[in-house]
């Protein structure tokens, strides 16, 4: 697999779009499916998915008295701004890997 500094996409609006759905919670799985062939909609996908994992786990969290509200706060917070910053590097049309999501993206 390429380096995610080397990837980036000039043309396409398809795949751009493809790569925003990505960090939109459960529409991660659609570009996956779909596109998850192309190098770099597969990056952004796979990214999205461990975002998404993420979500369902803190709000299972909730189950958990006290520590449950506290981590469902703060990894809310924590993916909504990894999420903001998954779009703007699609919008600038790069591949970022975000701090440790991008690590577990490429395991899977």
């Amino acid at each position: 697999m390429e380096s995610p500094d080397t990837l980036r996409r000039e043309t396409g609006v398809g795949s751009q779009i493809m790569a925003a759905m990505s960090y939109l919670g459960i529409l991660a799985l659609v570009p996956l499916v779909v596109d998850g062939r192309d190098p770099y909609v597969g990056f952004h996908a796979r990214q999205g998915l461990i975002l998404w994992i993420w979500e369902v786990l803190a709000v299972f969290s909730l189950a958990i008295p006290v520590i449950g509200k506290l981590f469902f706060q703060t990894s809310s917070l924590i993916c909504f701004i990894l999420s903001v910053v998954g779009l703007l590097s699609v919008l600038l049309g790069r591949a970022w890997k975000l701090p440790v999501v991008g690590n577990l993206a490429t395991k899977l």
